[in-house]
């Protein structure tokens, strides 16, 4: 496949790196400037966007995000259906890097006190007889 294991040995541990770091670039137009750039432009390495635009569904996150940003109509992205939709079916296809907010955690929920108060109810019956 595409993938190649190499394993380190202790000998590989005791010689000194040659990797060198790169300080920083005071002039990088992408450092801390926000979400939207000086030009209007969408900031796709803004750490406020957590990755969303790298994932393996971050093609679609631009389109969506980028529709929105520019969006002109009276309801703002109202004519940004198809990409969001586009985006959430992509991003329903891996449910371990986006999780769904869904009615999962209300039932879970509502099972435990639906538990406790059968616990409740069982407690009393045998404290009655």
């Amino acid at each position: 496949g595409k993938d190649r294991i190499i394993f380190a040995t202790k000998e590989d541990h005791e010689t000194p790196s040659s990797a060198e770091l790169v300080a920083d670039d005071p002039d990088d137009p992408y450092e801390e400037q926000g979400l939207i750039l000086p030009n209007g432009d969408i900031n796709w390495n803004c750490p406020c966007l957590g990755g969303m635009a790298s994932g393996p569904c971050g093609e679609q996150f631009k389109s969506a995000f980028s529709c929105f940003h520019y969006s002109t109509e009276e309801i703002k992205g109202s004519d940004c259906v198809d990409q969001f939709r586009a985006m959430q079916e992509c991003m329903q296809k891996y449910p371990d890097l986006y999780p769904q907010e869904d009615e999962n955690e209300e039932k879970s929920s509502k099972d435990l006190e639906a538990t406790s108060e059968e616990v409740s109810a069982a407690k009393e019956e045998k404290g009655s007889s």
